[in-house]
């Protein structure tokens, strides 16, 4: 029987609490750090961890931290990407609500490791209640000595700072996130130089998710064996599931890396009575997805990758045999039409063409040759664009089309949709 890591504290009362979090073991990760481990050590103890980014692209976090140069003139920088735009995905939103220190734990932890004094948390600004929390664990943690100056009386210097974001999905990209933070218009920098080197204000600097960072006090207090130990070799840990769409029991699941995606779904109650799942959405509409006859694939980077989509945030959307896939197709790009922030030729005019010629076969107006000309559009999107949202549309649309063809063929002939 899995016991949940992360998700420990979640139901405790007062979760958010600086006493509760002490209470079950909080802070005892950054007083070993400080107590019994150099910088390099805490980096090497993650590196063997081999925890892998929970943001999205699965990087060896202890191998980002090591990209850090160790001496250089300016200062180091942790940001943490709490913007959390995907559609489907609201892990980290829970992690910040109920249980801030473990957040706060991980940042100073991880900062101690890379050497930084200061931290910026990027939080969308629609998080109201995780933000309030935040402020208000920071506050008590430097109140206790956590944060501050000579933390635990130790010559380790730490301070968070809060940064509001204004919603925009872009942000979710880390160079569109340096840049808002600076107070420019949020769009992608071309790389290299990468953060690690030049990120913010030119600074060496590393940038991790909410869920990334919460894992470092574990793996620091239990071992990087007992972290391997959980889920598959190349990724292992515990990994937080986003599970909505048609399921009797949408939520967030705590789960070994690696479970079956029909497991998954079933621990989320399966379809609705006389329903039948046609497809799942693994990781946030960026995500390619998944026929139902392909949910046997285990929750991980490399065995996703491996089926022809990605884990991405584990924003896992289930779709029944009641819902049109040209409809979702269509919602997706329109959602990544609306969100790209235009810096890239393919990207901004490219999606705009494939919601035109999407929106016009969803309305029963589909012309012959319709789904070669998307498939076409799609091929000048993918491998094209500074960033991996023009990407995230084209392979969502490409699967859309290789797995459900009949359908957008039955709009185009039928000229009507034939679910609704």
């Amino acid at each position: 029987m899995f016991e949940p890591v992360l998700l420990k504290n979640v139901a405790v009362p007062d979760s958010h609490l600086l006493s509760t979090y002490e209470a079950g073991g909080g802070y005892q990760a950054l007083a070993k750090a400080l107590r019994e481990y150099t910088p390099d050590e805490v980096v090497n103890l993650v590196k063997q961890s081999n925890l892998r980014g929970r943001g999205g692209a699965g990087f060896p976090t202890g191998m980002k931290w090591s990209f850090v140069p160790k001496q250089v003139d300016k200062p180091k920088y942790l940001c943490c990407n709490a913007d959390e735009g995907e559609p489907g995905t609201f892990k980290d939103r829970i992690l910040m609500e109920r249980d801030p220190h473990q957040l706060i734990e991980g940042l100073a932890v991880s900062a101690y490791a890379i050497g930084a004094k200061t931290a910026y948390v990027y939080i969308r600004g629609e998080y109201v209640t995780a933000i309030r929390r935040l402020e208000q664990a920071i506050a008590e943690a430097h109140e206790k000595g956590y944060l501050g100056s000579r933390i635990l009386r130790s010559d380790f210097n730490f301070t968070v700072h809060i940064h509001c974001g204004a919603g925009a999905y872009i942000c979710g990209e880390e160079t569109a996130m340096l840049e808002s933070l600076e107070g420019k218009r949020a769009q992608p920098r071309l790389k290299p130089p990468f953060p690690a080197v030049a990120g913010l204000y030119a600074s060496p600097t590393v940038i991790n998710n909410v869920e990334t960072l919460a894992c470092v006090p574990h793996i620091v207090v239990r071992g990087p064996d007992w972290f391997r130990d959980i889920g598959p070799d190349k990724s292992p840990g515990p990994k937080l599931y986003c599970v909505s769409g048609q399921v009797r029991k949408p939520g967030l699941y705590e789960l070994p890396m690696g479970i079956p995606l029909r497991e998954l779904v079933d621990h989320a109650g399966g379809p609705s009575p006389g329903r039948k799942i046609k497809a799942v959405i693994p990781g946030g509409v960026s995500a390619p997805v998944i026929p139902e006859h392909g949910l046997d694939v285990g929750m991980d980077f490399d065995s996703l990758a491996a089926a022809g989509s990605m884990l991405g945030s584990a924003g896992v959307i289930v779709i029944d045999d009641s819902t049109c896939m040209v409809k979702v197709a269509t919602r997706i790009i329109e959602f990544f039409h609306h969100e790209s922030c235009g810096k890239c030729t393919p990207c901004r005019e490219g999606l705009n063409w494939v919601v035109k010629v999407l929106r016009r076969i969803e309305a029963g107006d589909g012309a012959p040759g319709d789904l070669e000309q998307l498939e076409m559009l799609c091929k000048g999107i993918f491998g094209n664009t500074f960033c991996a949202l023009g990407d995230g549309a084209a392979m969502g649309l490409r699967a859309a089309l290789k797995h459900f063809r009949e359908e957008f063929v039955a709009h185009v002939e039928e000229r009507r949709c034939p679910f609704h």
